[in-house]
């Protein structure tokens, strides 16, 4: 993987991408990261996609990863504006998209915007909730990132390792806990730190997941949170593909990234 930046609507945007492979005519397919993280979420997922014949773009979304962050806070439409400036940077036409939580949403604006530039969707983690659990989830998650501030001795870097350790149950070794704080603090020193789920946990899924008219393969794996929201999109748009991994987290990436990787291209490639 090569790094680089193209210019976006607020700035630089900063992007991995497999340069050989897209030198080899590898299939592109573009992968956008949850909040609070940056395309370093898919580092483990590279290697098993390349091995697939695809090329991955992992985009650092504005205000995340090394990506400039947009003057206020944006909307899921804001962020999916990133994606067409890196795939013309690149010279591509069109791509395969896969997102995962903000990314899933990211990536449908985005084949909504452009569908000519979208081949397949690949979403991980739809938003389709109950309104009583999002207005739960925005008051927790939200108000809690909103109000999140450096402390003395580094203590707010113990409190993300915290909360991502006990998300992971214990899955995650201690030195990618660190990768993920680590992470986390690039879009807190970028001032973005809440964008991403106050973003999020205002987008209503819904009607965008029934205006899809491309191929879409709604992933899932059993043991993270958003699981029984993509049941519910799965009875939403029954003419979606549909596949799940068994256990995992939000982490899945890095606990299962062959498990993964396997289901993402075995959907592209039966197009």
């Amino acid at each position: 993987m090569r790094r680089a930046y193209a210019d976006g609507p607020f700035g630089q945007i900063h992007y991995q991408y497999a340069s050989a492979s897209l030198a080899e005519g590898a299939r592109p397919l573009v992968l956008l990261h949850q909040a609070i993280m940056a395309s370093g979420q898919f580092d483990h997922v590279f290697a098993p996609l390349i091995g697939h014949g695809f090329a991955p773009i992992a985009i650092d979304m504005p205000g995340f990863g090394l990506s400039d962050a947009p003057p206020v806070a944006p909307v899921i439409a804001d962020y999916a504006r990133c994606v067409a400036p890196v795939l013309d940077a690149l010279g591509i036409g069109r791509a395969a998209v896969a997102g995962h939580h903000t990314g899933a949403l990211v990536g449908t604006e985005f084949a909504l915007a452009a569908p000519d530039r979208v081949e397949a969707l690949v979403i991980h983690g739809p938003m389709i909730l109950p309104e009583e659990e999002r207005k739960a989830l925005t008051e927790d998650i939200c108000t809690r990132e909103i109000a999140f501030a450096a402390r003395a001795e580094g203590a707010h870097f113990v409190d993300v390792a915290r909360i991502r350790e006990r998300l992971s149950e214990g899955r995650i070794a201690p030195d990618r806990i660190t990768d993920y704080v680590v992470q986390a603090m690039q879009a807190y020193r970028m001032g973005a730190y809440a964008y991403g789920h106050s973003a999020a946990f205002a987008y209503d899924h819904t009607a965008p997941l029934q205006r899809l008219s491309l191929p879409v393969l709604i992933l899932s794996n059993t043991g993270d949170m958003t699981h029984p929201w993509a049941q519910a999109a799965r009875a939403l748009c029954p003419d979606f593909a549909y596949a799940e991994i068994a256990g995992g987290g939000i982490d899945i990436c890095d606990e299962d990234p062959h498990g993964w990787a396997d289901a993402v291209a075995h959907f592209l490639k039966s197009l």
